[in-house]
């Protein structure tokens, strides 16, 4: 199966980047060379590969017609450029992906569930505020990488 492959623009320079799922490391831009916020669609059939990644991985479960998903979209880019490099959001369409609704217990959405080393350490349901949503997926980063 190939790999999936993303388009992600640098919030630096503005260029395109084409990027393929990956389980080591997370993207940075070939331009010049800044992370690029990690930001991705999966369905049933990309979803496994896309969540083998180094970052923390929050998997956003939602739908078009749920105005508190709409709500919360935006805050996880936000948080996908503001924590680049250390955070990957993959989000899911509940209507379209049915399968990974039941694996995951999206009974409420939007139902975010965040994954460190392909573990699950955290669960949020339902809509909230940039500062309270930034604090409950902070405490699971890991460290950014330091300088050498």
């Amino acid at each position: 199966m190939a790999k999936p492959l993303s388009t992600l623009v640098c919030a630096n320079c503005g260029k395109a980047n084409r990027i393929g799922a990956s389980e080591r490391g997370s993207p940075h831009c070939g331009n010049c060379a800044k992370p690029l916020a990690w930001v991705v669609s999966a369905d049933e059939s990309t979803f496994e590969v896309e969540a083998r990644a180094q970052p923390t991985v929050v998997i956003d479960l939602w739908a078009p017609w749920c105005g508190p998903c709409r709500y919360v979209s935006p805050i996880l880019d936000e948080l996908a450029h503001q924590y680049a490099g250390r955070l990957k959001v993959i989000k899911v369409n509940v209507d379209d992906n049915q399968g990974l609704a039941r694996r995951f217990d999206a009974s409420s959405i939007p139902t975010m569930v965040v994954l460190r080393d392909g573990t699950v350490v955290d669960r949020i349901v339902g809509a909230m505020p940039k500062p309270q949503l930034e604090a409950q997926i902070a405490r699971s980063l890991k460290p950014p990488k330091s300088a050498v």
